[in-house]
């Protein structure tokens, strides 16, 4: 007995390891059912205990057509192009009902799940149903897809990004009404008014904005998921990319950056196309740091475990709007050069250049890429032509009106202040100047050849405040009065000079520089005194007085005073209407003046001013004492002509 029930226990046993082996075969099996049925037939000869896995098949295949139905009614329920309305409505309220977002996902992933199951796959019926529930359940999520995308993304705050960008101003000012016609083209440029030019504004590291709200991303990302697994990965891609390339084309638009062809740019006014060079650098900085890098975050995250999609994605939707920015600033590159652009041009090239090096790192589209390396360049082309157009100008600008009263030419002052600013495009231009440097040194004189070890662009500033000076000389050729001439160069050159040593100017110049045109001035002191008091000063000598101080011609000396007295009121006359516009350089002009006149005033006085002092009308050729004069000195170089009402000191 104990022989029968061990051997009744290991039949049992041993019909359900076969049973679990039969039910291995049924789900492994892909062949067509009537292939199928014939094999299990076969294996049912062998062994009884198969006799019921054609029930086992039976029982599977109803299971999966259960399911099958089940997941096709839920699909066909939302299938808004049904002319069913028992299993027809209009829209899915994905984001409003989750639920039924999550019943429909998981009658997708039935359906996908089932059309491999071996227990359909031979059925053409449900198999054509399948193929079409797919189809059905495809266009319905690609909808949904862009419906979630379009209202989910997040509006630019363009007020904000910009209180993000840290400014660097620098002070350019060009008042053209203050000028003369015949140097119309070099505006006033002062420090101290006027308007800024602003560059070298950065974007913080850590700026990051999310461009589709958070609350969606995961929404999105499980409906790609579900397009990619069924096929339709195209369809996803170009959902996609079209509505992406709409929101960053919109964002260029709050930005500030219009869709203007290369020919539209050119023709613009240089004000108006300074404004749009403005908002295109702070465009071009926001764009690349803030929105493609958000649009490369939001890539990653939806297309994640997709990487080539991810990357297609991304570089549709960015394409549109870097291209736009890109055709932008080839019409600056290429457009008519002027010096006021130059620093807008550096500024675009810099930020371009920056950009690219981001740019490169997150796109894979060689094209996008090299595009952006030829806008570069021919920005980097654009800015060293401007500036060879800014050293022609300076050398032929050839005003032939003289400044009134030796004042600091306008010429000096925008020079002056646009190289100053320039120091601040050094490492730029050092770059762009490299490829030239062998023509630049052929220009250098051979007083200044320490700087044949000095970088490109000190060399180019060297020969440009060479050419500066070279063309002052001439204009102070214009005039007539030798004293005036002195006092103009003096002006301009103390000008070049403060605005050497006052900035990054006196770094690339060096000292040795600056002491040479110190001398220059000191120089140009000693003219002036020279041409200016020479025969002022003739009048107090003793020559030509006869006898000695006791009995020297009283006529001799009454004309050496009066003529003393008119040289000095001429001398005051003019040049109080002078401008001397450095309060140290007017003090030591005074200084010096003082140093060489009233000593010699007060000697001559001294020795003869008694023997007249005595006679009538003495008033009349002394009019003034040394303290006199010293006061009246205190008025030269103010630049408002005055003149002397002398009243009478004494009669006789």
């Amino acid at each position: 007995m104990g022989t029968t029930t061990t051997t009744t226990s290991l039949d049992a046993g041993g019909e359900d390891r076969v049973m679990a082996a039969a039910q291995q075969i049924v789900k492994s099996l892909n062949t067509a059912k009537e292939v199928r049925e014939d094999m299990l037939l076969i294996l049912s000869s062998f062994d009884n205990r198969l006799s019921n896995i054609t029930n086992l098949i039976k029982k599977d295949s109803d299971s999966s057509g259960v399911r099958f139905d089940a997941a096709e009614n839920v699909i066909l329920r939302w299938d808004s192009s049904s002319s069913n309305p028992d299993v027809s409505r209009h829209s899915l309220p994905w984001e409003d009902s989750p639920h039924e977002a999550a019943e429909y996902l998981s009658a997708v992933d039935e359906i996908l799940k089932l059309v491999v199951d071996v227990s359909i796959r031979s059925d053409n019926e449900i198999m054509d149903r399948a193929e079409a529930a797919v189809q059905l359940a495809m266009s319905r999520l690609e909808d949904e897809f862009r419906l979630i995308l379009i209202r989910n993304t997040v509006p630019l705050d363009a007020e904000g990004l910009y209180g993000s960008i840290r400014r660097v101003s620098l002070s350019f000012a060009a008042n053209e009404g203050e000028i003369d016609e015949e140097f119309e083209s070099f505006g006033e440029v002062d420090s101290v008014r006027g308007c800024f030019h602003e560059r070298g504004a950065s974007l913080g590291d850590d700026l990051c904005v999310d461009l589709i709200n958070a609350d969606a991303v995961m929404e999105l990302k499980e409906i790609a998921d579900r397009m990619i697994r069924s096929g339709y990965e195209k369809e996803c891609v170009q959902t996609y990319s079209n509505v992406r390339r709409d929101a960053l084309d919109e964002y260029l638009v709050i930005l500030g950056v219009e869709k203007l062809s290369i020919e539209e740019v050119q023709k613009i006014e240089w004000k108006a196309l300074d404004e749009k060079m403005k908002k295109w650098i702070q465009a071009i900085k926001i764009t690349i740091r803030v929105l493609l890098s958000g649009e490369k975050r939001l890539c990653d995250q939806i297309f994640n475990g997709f990487d080539s999609i991810k990357e297609i994605c991304f570089s549709e939707a960015a394409k549109g709007c870097v291209m736009q920015l890109l055709n932008f600033g080839e019409a600056v590159a290429i457009g008519k050069r002027s010096s006021e652009k130059l620093f807008r041009i550096l500024d675009m090239y810099d930020v371009l250049a920056d950009a690219l090096l981001d740019l490169e790192m997150m796109i894979t589209d060689e094209f996008l890429c090299s595009e952006a390396k030829g806008v570069l360049s021919g920005l980097g082309d654009a800015a060293k032509g401007t500036f060879v157009e800014f050293e022609n100008a300076v050398k032929s600008e050839a005003s032939k009106k003289p400044m009134q009263n030796g004042e600091i030419h306008p010429l000096t002052r925008y020079v002056m202040n646009y190289v100053k600013l320039l120091v601040d495009y050094s490492k730029t231009l050092n770059l762009l100047l490299e490829s030239d440097e062998d023509e630049e040194d052929d220009g250098l004189q051979s007083e200044d050849s320490e700087f044949e070890t000095t970088t490109p662009f000190a060399k180019r500033l060297l020969l440009l405040i060479s050419s500066l000076e070279s063309n002052l000389e001439e204009k102070s050729k214009l005039y007539e009065d030798g004293a005036l001439r002195c006092i103009f160069l003096m002006n301009n050159i103390l000008y070049i000079v403060q605005k050497v040593k006052d900035s990054e100017l006196g770094k690339l110049l060096g000292d040795n520089w600056v002491r040479k045109r110190r001398g220059q001035v000191r120089q140009y002191a000693t003219s002036y005194l020279r041409a200016c008091w020479m025969k002022a000063l003739y009048c107090l000598k003793d020559e030509g007085i006869g006898g000695s101080s006791n009995n020297a011609s009283k006529v001799t000396l009454k004309e050496r005073f009066k003529n003393f007295n008119a040289c000095f009121e001429e001398i005051y006359r003019i040049q109080t209407g002078w401008k001397v516009p450095d309060p140290q350089l007017r003090e030591e002009l005074r200084i010096s003046i003082s140093e060489k006149v009233i000593p010699a005033y007060r000697s001559f006085m001294g020795r003869f001013g008694s023997q007249l002092e005595s006679g009538r009308n003495s008033g009349k050729y002394i009019k003034y004492t040394p303290e006199d004069l010293e006061n009246y000195l205190l008025d030269l170089f103010e630049g408002s002509p005055l003149i002397l009402h002398h009243v009478r000191r004494k009669n006789s």
